[in-house]
């Protein structure tokens, strides 16, 4: 059966102080939230160009998932999930935040709920010390300069860029990021772009060295690797000639210097003798890009995406599925691969806070499936849901990455269809990763049982965007 939740049962928006310490057994926790990298752009997961070493050690030392999935193809929603344990849709925000008129445009609101449940919030109230440094994307930016700070939802200290508000990293004075240096609301650090993943990662290690004593919950989401790449002239030159397609030199770059800045972080854990104390989790927001500009210039889009059909503002499976790993020396088994546990991004908010001993609320959309993290694979007892596109987006370049716009998982089988019902198509992902046989005649009753639940969903979901507030339908 779906939970039916709405806006007002989330926590209060005020942030009181920290309630209760936390045990000597919880861990600290560390979550790394890549931007637009692809399910095969680490090498541990197949990136026939280059090697990520840094993501390959942290995957060694801990579990990788093959079936992880974030809960949008696109930044705004995605993040939203990630951080409240929740289909985004329930916020209205099914896409990616922009300006007021493109957010009304699109039935959106300008950020993010303040008082929703956070895992943050949680982790503060169990006296955990809290940090959000790297790209935000849930309020903020554009002309909303009155959009809460990261302190709304639980952080005791933040560093963002252009698409959020509070102290922030800004590389450009043009474009998106012009409006910006006028919203004031904290220290504007004007840096290059290819120092920001540096800075973002700089911070964590400075708070995490005050903070190593106690509990801490830090966050490290680089705006890399999604494009423009910008890096340095000498990070570029390393990769001169390392591909035909001219786009991969830059995101080569990019990647390996984000690599690099990863491992720094994984080193102050080692260094400060806190690996079999901390969570690590490593994961992307969605698929890589596919701007229609690639192809026009006769490129190819850069970022792997392995087996995969699809990539960026797409429902296939490029879109949604992301490399995932996680690390917790001593708990979780090291060199492990999980082919079958079947995550998403709602899961990592009940999964972690089971595993740092906090209760989180009911009503979330996320299940509790941590002891799979802990190497005891396990299966999700719902399927998951997407939608993308309903109320307007962003489509994929490559017209054939185009996908409807509802789409759900269940166990092994695949559904994607339109709201109105057209388009089904069905996969079965067990024997067809690259999702190129629809199987939708050949099962029929399964597809219409299944497009049965996807439709429920929907509606559901739909039903938020009937009152500005986010309350359903009465």
């Amino acid at each position: 059966m779906l939970a039916t939740v709405i806006c007002s049962r989330h926590l209060s928006e005020a942030q009181g102080p920290a309630e209760e310490k936390a045990t000597s057994g919880s861990p600290n926790v560390v979550v790394i939230f890549i931007d637009d990298m692809g399910f095969a752009d680490p090498s541990c997961f197949g990136n026939p160009a280059m090697k990520t070493p840094n993501i390959d050690r942290l995957a060694s030392e801990g579990i990788k998932f093959t079936n992880f999935y974030v809960n949008s193809p696109i930044c705004s929603a995605s993040r939203v999930a990630l951080t409240t344990g929740q289909y985004p849709q329930r916020f209205r925000i099914h896409s990616y935040l922009a300006s007021r008129a493109a957010n009304r445009k699109r039935k959106m609101p300008d950020w993010l709920d303040p008082g929703v449940t956070t895992l943050a919030k949680l982790l503060r109230q169990k006296g955990y010390a809290t940090a959000h440094f790297g790209k935000w994307h849930m309020g903020g930016g554009r002309d909303v300069g009155d959009a809460p700070l990261p302190q709304a939802y639980g952080f005791d200290e933040s560093l963002v860029a252009f698409e959020g508000l509070g102290d922030r990293i800004l590389w450009s004075k043009t474009g998106n990021q012009q409006e910006s240096w006028d919203h004031g609301r904290g220290t504007i650090l004007d840096l290059p772009k290819h120092k920001t993943t540096e800075t973002y990662v700089d911070h964590a290690i400075e708070f995490i060295e005050q903070h190593h004593q106690s509990p801490f919950y830090v966050r490290v989401f680089p705006n890399d690797v999604h494009d423009v790449h910008m890096p340095a002239d000498d990070q570029r030159a390393k990769w001169v000639g390392h591909s035909d397609n001219p786009p991969d030199i830059d995101f080569f770059a990019v990647l390996d210097e984000m690599d690099r800045q990863i491992g720094r972080l994984l080193n102050t854990l080692d260094r400060l003798d806190l690996r079999e104390q901390t969570l690590v989790v490593f994961t992307s927001d969605n698929g890589p890009t596919d701007w229609p500009r690639y192809y026009r210039a006769g490129h190819l889009p850069p970022g792997f995406t392995g087996p995969l059909f699809g990539r960026k503002w797409s429902l296939y499976e490029g879109g949604i599925r992301m490399p995932f790993i996680a690390r917790w020396t001593g708990h979780i088994p090291a060199g492990v691969t999980d082919q079958n546990t079947i995550v998403s991004a709602i899961d990592l908010l009940p999964s972690i806070a089971s595993m740092v001993g906090v209760d989180p609320p009911g009503g979330l959309d996320g299940e509790d499936i941590s002891q799979a993290f802990l190497g005891k694979p396990c299966q999700r007892s719902s399927p998951v849901f997407w939608e993308y596109g309903v109320h307007g987006s962003i489509k994929p370049g490559k017209k054939e990455h185009v996908s409807p716009a509802l789409a759900m998982r269940d166990r092994e089988w695949k559904l994607l269809m339109n709201t109105d019902g057209s388009s089904k198509q069905l996969f079965n992902l067990r024997e067809d990763i690259g999702e190129t046989q629809n199987l939708g005649e050949v099962h029929s009753e399964r597809a219409e049982q299944m497009s049965r639940k996807l439709d429920r969903w929907w509606q559901e979901m739909d039903s938020y965007y009937a009152h500005e507030d986010g309350s359903t339908r009465q």
